[in-house]
Formats: structure tokens, C-alpha cells, sequence
């Protein structure tokens, strides 16, 4: 198969998921010339996102917001009211508020991305002054992951637990059967905006994750818990991603990573999409100012913000179900500023360090504090098997 070079263009974006088109978008609506390159440019994609209404950027409209929830739920030891509005994003109007109309874009699989070259599986050769990589994360293996398993269900069905307009966005009740001696995880259940809620029981921080077989059993318990049952045959959703990826060095003859692949995963949470839709524009004036992309997203304020964050996945993945509750209660009782802070802000590195410190502060009993620092029980749940996992009573 012959080789094809294409002239050289301002930007070339490797990956079309809302972030990789985002970026694309952006770079187009501000006069750079751009190549964008994915297997599937077409394709609507097929998770589910959402965030914080406050994290979006201006720019985007409000076409691409599916549902909104006022006041989300936590429940957790007690229940909290989170005054802070959050949403569902909707996939088709996102899509449509990101359009490529002046961008080339590819059909095609890179299989050499570097600082001005990315070749594509036939032959073809794309020169551009700088490559963005978002080509999402690489393989799991055992790193620290997010790992879930959602399952759509109908408003009409879902409503004994979750109501229009309303949001569970972490529910730690005791109802997903399983015993004190297995590896937490919480129920993350919010309306879609199509006549759908989604019920995702949710783990974070454990290495390797938690397998979907698990997961899917602790979703239903928990709805068998309110008496919600299904036919089995509704729509579902699994995610396995590694958050312990780490933003990239400065000053090296590489593509530029964006995105979750480039340390813009959030690692307490497994958040990506908000962050990354909203320093978009960092990016693209950086190129426009002849300045280093990399040092402009990732100031010292910043890598440092991603360093604290890092502690508090090390935290959350030795936790206890017991201790995970106590430490959320602890957690939201927290300032607007300090929350904000652990969850969303990108380089907020005093409110952050005062909100961890604290946390650990007020999470009682006093002995749990030296799991959340790490002192002890460093390696709980490493290599827990969830096959061999023990019957509690909640389970037979």
C-alpha cells in the first residue's frame, strides 16, 4: 500500500471523544487549520457523562445538557443535600455543539502519534506544527481503576428511589448485600433526560477494579432493597478505566496528551469530560502565543493539586465500607469552597490541602484516620478475590 503525506495544518487531534473534538472544535472556530483522525469519527459516544453545571465552560450552549438536579443526594452516614446544581450531559446535542464543519477529518488508526507526525494504519502520513493525543487511556492491568456497572431503567420504574429532578450522585446505605469484609462500593443514580435513570454501582480505587459480575449484583440488590425489580432485560453500561494516569512532562519531543490521557482524569472521583471541555481554550491560546501547552495546562499549582488528589485515591482504596461512610460524612460537611476544591478545581491547592486535612481530621473514630493516611492497612483488597468472596447474611 502506497504512502500519502498530507500538507502540514496547525493541529492535529488523534481521537474524536468529546474531548479530542472539543479540542478540534475550538482550534477550528479560532482560524488554526485542523486535521482530526479517529477509527470511528462517526460514532455517537457510548458512555455517559456528567458533571458539574458551574465546571462547563461558556462557550458550550445549553443544548448539551440532557437533565439537570438541583440539589443532588449523598447519602453517606446521614443524608446530604448538596447545594450545587449538576447534570447530565446529552450526547447528540454535545455532539452537536462541537461541529467539525471547516476541520478534515479522518477515518483511520493511528499507529504512530508523535510531536508533528501521525501516521495511519493505510499509509498515510499527517505533518502538523503540534498533535494533541486523546486517544483516552491505555490498558488497566492493575492500576488503581474506576469501575462500574449501570443499568437503565425506566423513570416509572426508578422512581421509588429516584424521582425527576432528583440525583443520587453517592449512595453508601448498607443495601447492596455486601458483608464488612469485602471491598466497598456506591450507587450512583441519576434521570437521563429520556425517560430514563440509570443505577450504576460504582468502585474506586482498587487495583484492578472490581469485576462487572459483582457490580451487577450489588446494583440489584440495592434496587431489590426498595422494591424495584427488573425483567432482565434492560440496557446497561460498563465502565473499567485506570485514574491514576499522570499529567505529562514538560519540555519533551512528544504529542501534546489531553484528556484523561493526559492527566486530566480526576482521581478521587473518575471525572474527565468537565476539566477537559473547560481548558480547551488554555490550550489552543497557548499554541496561538507560542507558548508550551503543557507548562500553560499544568502550572506547578496545578501538578500539585493532582499530587494531594493522588493521596486521597491511595485512601479511598484501602477504606472499608464503615470508614468510606465516615469519611464522606466528614468530607460534605465541608466548606462550598473546600468541596469544590477536592471535586472540581483544577489548581485550588490551599482549599484543597485545608479540605483533606480536615477530612481526615473529623472522620472518628480517631483509629480509622491512620487507614485514610495510609499507616495501616496500606495493601487492604489487594488481590481480594471476588469469587472466593465470603457469604454474609445479606447475601444467602
Amino acid at each position: 500500500m502506497g504512502v500519502s503525506a498530507v500538507r502540514e495544518v496547525d493541529v492535529c487531534v488523534v481521537g474524536l471523544g468529546p474531548t479530542g473534538r472539543a479540542l478540534a472544535h475550538r482550534a477550528m472556530r479560532a482560524g488554526l487549520s485542523v486535521t482530526a483522525v479517529d477509527p470511528r469519527p462517526d460514532r455517537l459516544w457510548p458512555p455517559t457523562y456528567s458533571c458539574w453545571i458551574d465546571e462547563l465552560p461558556d462557550w458550550l450552549p445549553s443544548t448539551a445538557i440532557a437533565s439537570t438536579i438541583p440539589r443532588p443526594t449523598v447519602w453517606a452516614e446521614s443524608e446530604h443535600r448538596i447545594d450545587r446544581p449538576y447534570c447530565v450531559l446529552s450526547k447528540t446535542g454535545l455532539r452537536e455543539a462541537l461541529p467539525l464543519d471547516d476541520a478534515t477529518v479522518r477515518t483511520g488508526r493511528a499507529t504512530r502519534v508523535d510531536a508533528h507526525v501521525v501516521e495511519l494504519s493505510d499509509g498515510t502520513t499527517i505533518n502538523a506544527a503540534t498533535v494533541f493525543d486523546t486517544r483516552g487511556l491505555p490498558t488497566l492491568g492493575r492500576r488503581r481503576a474506576a469501575s462500574a456497572h449501570g443499568i437503565f431503567v425506566a423513570a416509572e420504574t426508578a422512581a421509588p428511589m429516584v424521582e425527576d429532578g432528583e440525583g443520587l450522585l453517592l449512595d453508601w446505605r448498607p443495601e447492596n448485600g455486601a458483608g464488612p469484609g469485602e471491598p466497598p462500593s456506591f450507587l450512583y443514580s441519576v434521570p437521563l433526560g429520556d425517560g430514563t435513570v440509570i443505577f450504576e454501582e460504582t468502585s474506586l480505587g482498587l487495583r484492578g477494579g472490581m469485576p462487572q459480575h459483582e457490580l451487577r449484583r450489588r446494583t440489584l440488590n440495592r434496587l431489590a432493597a426498595h422494591g424495584i425489580r427488573l425483567t432482565g432485560d434492560e440496557p446497561t453500561e460498563a465502565a473499567h478505566y485506570p485514574l491514576d494516569q499522570p499529567p505529562p512532562k514538560k519540555g519533551t519531543a512528544q504529542a501534546v496528551p489531553f484528556g484523561s490521557r493526559g492527566g486530566m482524569m480526576h482521581p478521587c472521583t473518575g471525572y474527565s469530560v468537565a476539566d477537559s471541555l473547560a481548558l480547551v481554550d488554555t490550550a489552543i491560546d497557548a499554541l496561538q502565543q507560542g507558548r508550551d501547552p503543557i507548562a500553560e495546562l499544568w502550572p506547578p499549582r496545578a501538578r500539585l493539586v493532582y499530587w494531594m488528589r493522588m493521596r486521597g485515591l491511595w485512601g479511598l482504596g484501602r477504606l472499608t465500607t464503615e470508614q468510606s461512610m465516615a469519611m464522606f460524612d466528614a468530607f460534605f460537611t465541608a466548606s462550598p469552597r473546600g468541596q469544590r476544591a477536592l471535586l472540581s478545581a483544577h489548581d485550588d491547592y490551599t482549599a484543597l490541602g485545608a479540605v483533606l486535612f480536615n477530612t481526615v481530621a473529623h472522620t472518628w473514630p480517631f483509629r480509622w484516620r491512620y487507614d485514610l493516611v495510609g499507616w495501616t492497612n496500606r495493601n487492604r483488597w489487594l488481590d481480594y478475590d471476588f469469587d472466593q468472596a465470603p457469604v454474609s447474611a445479606a447475601r444467602r
